[in-house]
């Protein structure tokens, strides 16, 4: 077990590494952070800041003897990497998720041999294999590049009248999925947490509400079918236990209209859909990701406050520096800024949290207030 005074070491300066090191700062952690990019949202906090390309394996030896444990707050971590740290400090959660996590094809096919229900996919990597995919599963269907890709990018709908050769052309990409199209009711997140010792503990079911491709609001509690949500904590239970996870995993979900649970993505850290845990729950998704790799009891993932989540996007900025106070005065309301500078169109640059009666009353209340907060 690491105690309070360790350090932890961050792949990844996003706003999700931010989050994690002001969990990690209450109980007394250290952190430092590897990435590529100056002045981050963690850069701006952390104890040291290495920058470096994550290719640099001689600088990520370094950047591994200056902590007692890594975790990551993106699943893109080069292979050579996570080796590379792996082979001075432990890595959390490990390898093996991250080589699924990363790369879509072994991720559903991982999962579909685990006995989960996923879509029906086919794998390409071709115009011919496209074409020949198409006419197994039919349209409207859905081709993903094998790598990289977020928040809609690298992806695009196929119809029964779309010029295969083009779409193929337009992702380019040398390896791509094309997925059954999944006619769903909602999409719902849940997010587990699993310790060294192998307890585990999960959230949710929390409703995700897309705009644009980009997660628009989230909330919790949500009236799910029992079924459904024990559907879904299974598969978080057989996925986190099959790959040793150590350390916080979220899984996306389709619930379609017939009642049925479908996975959508995993991702092996904290997640967008999950921020509302800081203020609505005993314990954030991020102090669990700390808990977890440092060896550390579990906290409470039980939700205290029905709540919503409203991502503040470059978009906010339009008009002008948005009027923070109409937030700061509302007791009920909670605002987190990542640092960022240069807000741009769909650009991630922090969120509204929002606590009321019922998670729909806060949903609706998160984004009034994220309408008075923008400039007109």
């Amino acid at each position: 077990m690491l105690q309070p005074g360790s350090t932890i070491g961050m792949l990844g300066s996003g706003q999700l590494g931010r989050m994690f090191a002001l969990a990690a700062r209450r109980l007394g952690y250290r952190v430092n952070v590897y990435s590529p990019d100056n002045d981050s949202p963690l850069g701006q906090m952390a104890d040291v800041e290495f920058v470096a390309s994550y290719d640099d394996l001689d600088q990520i030896r370094d950047f591994a003897r200056t902590v007692d444990v890594i975790t990551y707050e993106f699943e893109n971590v080069p292979a050579a990497t996570a080796q590379a740290a792996e082979a001075i400090v432990p890595v959390r959660p490990g390898q093996a998720i991250l080589e699924v996590a990363q790369h879509r094809v072994r991720e559903k096919s991982s999962l579909r041999d685990l006995g989960l229900p996923v879509p029906k996919f086919e794998v390409i990597k071709s115009v011919e294999d496209l074409t020949n995919a198409v006419g197994v599963i039919g349209t409207p269907c859905v081709i993903k590049s094998a790598t990289t890709g977020y928040d809609g990018k690298g992806q695009a709908v196929v119809k029964a009248d779309s010029d295969l050769a083009a779409v193929w052309n337009s992702l380019g990409t040398k390896e791509a999925i094309l997925e059954q199209f999944i006619e769903f009711e909602t999409e719902f997140s849940m997010i587990g947490a699993r310790g060294l010792d192998g307890s585990f503990t999960s959230y949710g079911p929390i409703e995700n509400r897309h705009h644009n491709h980009i997660l628009d609001v989230s909330l919790m509690p949500i009236a799910y079918p029992e079924s459904a949500r024990q559907t879904a904590e299974d598969a978080l239970r057989t996925v986190m236990a099959k790959y040793d996870v150590v350390g916080v995993l979220c899984i996306e979900f389709f619930l379609t209209k017939t009642g049925n649970v479908i996975v959508n993505e995993i991702a092996p850290r904290p997640h967008n859909s999950g921020h509302l845990t800081i203020e609505a729950c005993e314990c954030s998704q991020f102090e669990q990701q700390l808990r977890a790799v440092c060896g550390l009891p579990l906290g409470s993932s039980r939700q205290h406050s029905p709540a919503a989540m409203a991502n503040l996007l470059g978009d906010v900025w339009e008009h002008g520096e948005p009027d923070w106070s109409k937030s700061l005065e509302n007791p009920s309301s909670f605002l987190h800024l990542y640092g960022k500078t240069n807000p741009r169109v769909g650009r991630k640059m922090g969120h509204l949290t929002y606590l009321d009666k019922s998670s729909e009353q806060a949903a609706i209340e998160v984004a009034r207030l994220r309408a008075q907060i923008a400039r007109r």
